[in-house]
């Protein structure tokens, strides 16, 4: 009686394995977790349990979850090309490329004609910045598999990390010809001519992608950076009124200016320094815009900002002195000149702009003393200047010696 019980228990006790596979194939990952769980509880020693809990969990995209299983496979199957090659995946979705590096290499040493293992490592290596290994292992995936666009992209990120650029570009080139999406990564190289000071093959790129206002923004600085400041206009003047960013409004601002045309740059650069009120450059080129447009006012309005922003910033005092003087308020000028002077940062020309302005006011002996220090410091640097200088100097020594 009793032993046919006990076998009539027996085969009603649950196959929780087979019931976990059968969860897996319907999709049902988290009732895989809860089966493969209890069949590990039950057979903490049976291998296939833990790589199946393992499996259940990344296919749910627990990865952290998976390892230890994983692990735990291995321990009890050491070299399960499975474990390890799943394992390895596991630790690319963490972020822990070393880790996977030895697995993949055993994985791949196992089954030398498998692409996966030799793809994984290619992105491990690469991840790790060992680029000429990542290189190698990308080289033979693709020969593996030509058809496959990651293999491709891989092995053109190998290369342009070694400074390979141009050798790099075909492999960017194939894997967007094999998989659509991937023609977005020629950006990613794009960036890295830029980088290099390589601008027309970053142009190149860029031009591709006219509906990207990113990539059109990039174009029109690149355009305007190597002169083409015309070309610049055109490409920058869609994206702006499409997708206006600060920083495409600036250099859209910087080719009108590179073109003479003040009255569109003004509001761009006006809107930018609204934006970003503490930027002292963006402070500097709207102020000198108003220069340029003769709102002297408005002008040494910015560059006394600009100069409260950056104290000991020269060129914001210079520039505030000379619109301050074409504004007809000298005595402000001077003072903006005492600026410069205090900072130990008088030049020839320094010299000159206090000397006119003094001979203006009609302070003989300061402007005679400030056109003096003005020729001794020019020394046929600024010519037209020094004749000038040397006139008003006979002239105000006449005027001194009557007194």
């Amino acid at each position: 009686m009793w032993p046919i019980l006990f076998v009539a228990l027996l085969a009603q006790a649950p196959d929780y394995v087979a019931e976990g596979l059968k969860a897996l194939d319907a999709g049902n990952s988290d009732a895989a977790v809860e089966l493969f769980t209890k069949a590990v509880a039950a057979e903490p020693a049976d291998y296939s349990a833990h790589f199946n809990l393992a499996l259940a969990y990344s296919t749910s995209n627990k990865d952290a979850q998976a390892i230890p299983e994983y692990r735990k496979t291995l321990d009890l199957h050491p070299g399960l090309y499975e474990a390890l090659l799943n394992l390895s995946i596991s630790l690319l979705n963490v972020n822990d490329p070393a880790a996977a590096i030895p697995l993949l290499k055993e994985a791949a040493e196992q089954k030398p004609r498998e692409f996966r293992p030799v793809y994984y490592l290619g992105d491990a290596l690469l991840a790790t910045k060992q680029f000429a290994e990542a290189q190698a292992a990308y080289q033979k995936a693709v020969e593996m598999d030509a058809a496959s666009a990651g293999a491709e992209l891989g092995l053109g990120q190998a290369l342009a990390q070694q400074g390979q650029r141009n050798e790099a570009e075909p492999h960017y080139r194939k894997a967007a010809n094999l998989e659509h999406e991937y023609h977005n990564f020629l950006l990613e190289l794009a960036t890295q001519y830029e980088d290099h000071h390589e601008l027309p093959q970053a142009l190149d790129i860029y031009r591709e992608f006219p509906d990207n206002p990113g990539a059109q923004e990039r174009a029109g600085v690149l355009l305007l950076q190597t002169g083409q400041s015309a070309a610049a206009i055109t490409t920058l003047e869609p994206v702006v009124a499409k997708s206006p960013t600060p920083a495409n409004q600036i250099a859209l601002a910087q080719a009108y200016v590179k073109e003479k045309q003040l009255a569109k740059a003004e509001p761009l650069a006006a809107k930018g320094v609204a934006a970003a009120p503490e930027d002292f450059d963006l402070r500097m080129f709207h102020a000198r815009i108003l220069r340029d447009e003769r709102r002297f006012p408005s002008a040494a309005e910015e560059f006394s900002t600009a100069a409260k922003i950056k104290p000991d910033a020269t060129e914001a005092w210079t520039e505030l002195a000379g619109v301050l003087i074409m504004a007809e308020q000298p005595l402000d000028g001077l003072a903006a000149l005492d600026h410069v002077r205090d900072l130990g940062a008088e030049t020839s020309g320094h010299f000159y702009l206090r000397a006119i302005t003094l001979d203006r006011l009609q302070r003989s002996k300061e402007a005679l003393e400030a056109y003096t220090k003005f020729l001794a410091a020019s020394q046929n640097v600024n010519p037209d200047q020094e004749f000038i200088a040397r006139q008003r100097v006979k002239a105000l020594e006449k005027v001194l010696g009557k007194r």
